[in-house]
């Protein structure tokens, strides 16, 4: 165990912490890769993934991941090569993301909104020759891959349909609701998908050809895959971040920065081989993929999958599978609990519930607490701290608490002008060390030397989020120190969606601000000057109708409004924050 980052044993939230849990771990010297192949000898028959009623056993699981493996490394992946995983949750995911594990090669989650434009970064930043996406998305992946130099583009797009992991034919309560059905059953072959795509059909590989393999056949490849040579201290994981600087950055997270925090959340939510959890929020996101699924994993417990949200099919699965373990946003919850059909939905075998990306309202946690004992606990984490740097103790949580440092971790508020840790309650930057967090950006040793700080003789990382402590050790977000808006958990970054918005031909400038909402908390609203050549061609509508077809969802904005002039500061520079406070104040 790397000890260096434990926080001193006199900080104030160790009178309070769990008695049942170390204040520090240490970490085992094997690598993520191991957890699935260890669950697999302990656990053969045990249910791995539940999804859309279809149900893999860890050693089914085991199986198609080394036969994806054998594939990836026959289409030349290797250790230390990247390579592009964008879908909704589904077991095609699971599988291939720990087949590029196996191969001691690094995952490139991608969120499956993205549109072409913004996929090209994904391709040429990370250098990576291989992505792995679902047939419904393959079009914009092929078209970002298209678009660049011959030399950068993607050797290989290997897709799947999200039906090739369950029957069409399922009935029941795994029955997927009918809004489903047409993204579900939507099916192209090899050719029509590549023609589709606009790119050779022998550079289109399909999920059949690969999991269809007899047997033998696929003994034959497995035979010749490599031993897994991974080390802990290898890239695993190489998730983007936004920020104040437009293109998203690559967060270096090792395979032991992974495995303390998927080791951390076992230990902290009680979990077990006997747990069922409900896997919702998103893979792409460190949350899904590290606190839900490599947790789960790790463990041997049981996932149940959703691809999307659905509340009525969440209160149906939470029912039938007997969950008792559920990460989540707060909107989620408030969205079930306002189903017509709540009534009918059993969450009695619930045992560990929360999330981050949000607060909870107090009321709607009380609500839980009163109706089935449940204390909802509130996290909170960035992509650079492999998601948990502080969660609330559930033996001790409070309302609309960031909660305290995670185990092995040390945190503090710190006050950048003094170079002094901040008095109780006093307001400064939230600042952390531990094993959780990244290795550095990706490319970007400037950026990662900004990040840092040498504090009290640690390294820690500058979360740019405004907080403070209070008397017991708990933490409590109070601003935000980067431009940033959160909507409904989707940290969406200003710089970003104007970097996009400005290709538009009729915007000569934009400012992006956050838009106060009632259910979403958040969200994105684009203040544009037209160019003379477009005023009164170009509507509101028609700007938003075009970032719907450039960006991701979560990232068009809600609110277009046409302005003749932006503020500037006397270097000409956008005054994005008085805009941001006068927006603000109208919802007082």
């Amino acid at each position: 165990m790397n000890s260096t980052h434990a926080a001193p044993s006199d900080r104030p939230h160790f009178k309070h912490w769990p008695r049942r849990l170390p204040h520090s771990i240490p970490l085992p010297e094997t690598t993520l890769w191991h957890n699935l192949e260890t669950s697999a000898q302990r656990y053969p028959h045990k249910a791995a993934v539940v999804f859309l009623g279809t149900t893999l056993t860890y050693a089914e699981l085991l199986d198609r991941v080394l036969r994806m493996a054998a594939y990836l490394h026959g289409l030349g992946v290797v250790q230390g090569d990247r390579v592009v995983l964008s879908m909704q949750n589904c077991p095609q995911l699971i599988i291939t993301h720990f087949a590029i594990l196996q191969l001691g090669a690094v995952v490139v989650p991608v969120n499956p909104m993205n549109k072409a434009e913004e996929l090209k970064h994904y391709i040429t930043d990370p250098d990576t020759r291989v992505a792995v996406t679902t047939a419904d998305l393959a079009a914009d992946m092929a078209a970002a891959s298209n678009a660049l130099e011959p030399a950068l583009r993607l050797a290989h797009l290997v897709t799947t349909h999200i039906s090739d992991a369950f029957d069409l034919s399922v009935t029941g309560s795994d029955a997927p609701p009918a809004a489903w059905l047409p993204w579900l059953s939507a099916r192209h072959a090899a050719p029509a998908l590549a023609a589709r795509a606009g790119c050779a059909e022998s550079l289109v590989h399909t999920w059949p050809e690969i999991m269809g393999l007899a047997d033998a056949d696929a003994a034959a490849l497995v035979a010749v895959l490599p031993a897994h040579a991974a080390k802990p201290l290898d890239l695993a994981i190489l998730p983007y971040t936004s920020g104040t600087t437009g293109l998203p950055k690559g967060c270096e997270h090792t395979h032991r920065s992974v495995m303390h925090n998927a080791i951390a959340a076992s230990l902290w939510g009680n979990g077990s081989a006997a747990g069922v959890a409900l896997l919702v929020v998103p893979m792409f996101h460190c949350t899904g993929l590290i606190s839900v699924m490599h947790t789960s994993i790790l463990q041997g417990a049981s996932l149940v999958v959703m691809p999307r949200w659905d509340r009525d099919f969440a209160g149906r699965m939470i029912s039938q599978h007997r969950v008792t373990h559920w990460t989540n946003i707060p909107t989620m919850v408030m969205d079930l609990l306002a189903s017509p059909n709540f009534a009918d939905y059993d969450l009695t075998s619930l045992l560990n519930i929360g999330g981050g990306g949000a607060a909870m309202p107090a009321a709607v946690a009380q609500r839980l607490l009163e109706a089935y004992g449940l204390v909802y606990v509130e996290g909170y984490g960035l992509t650079e701290t492999a998601a948990p740097s502080h969660s609330n103790p559930p033996d001790r949580a409070k309302q609309q608490c960031l909660g305290i440092p995670f185990m092995s971790t040390d945190a503090r508020v710190w006050n950048p002008e003094t170079n002094l840790e901040c008095e109780v309650g006093e307001q400064g930057e939230i600042i952390i060390s531990g094993p959780e967090v990244f290795r550095g950006y990706w490319k970007r040793p400037d950026a990662t030397a900004e990040a840092f700080i040498d504090f009290d003789g640690k390294r820690f990382f500058r979360s740019g989020d405004i907080g403070r402590m209070d008397e017991e050790g708990y933490f409590f977000m109070t601003d935000r120190l980067k431009r940033m808006i959160n909507a409904s958990g989707f940290k969406v970054w200003p710089a970003e969606v104007e970097a996009l918005m400005f290709k538009h031909e009729a915007i000569a400038e934009a400012c992006v601000i956050g838009a106060r909402d009632a259910y979403r908390g958040e969200t994105v609203k684009a203040l544009v000057v037209l160019r003379g050549t477009h005023k009164g061609k170009v509507s509101e509508a028609d700007i938003t109708a075009w970032c719907k077809d450039n960006m991701a969802a979560y990232k068009v904005p809600k609110i277009v409004e046409f302005i003749d002039a932006l503020p500037k500061s006397g270097a000409g520079k956008t005054m994005w924050r008085a805009l941001q406070e006068a927006e603000l104040a109208k919802a007082i």
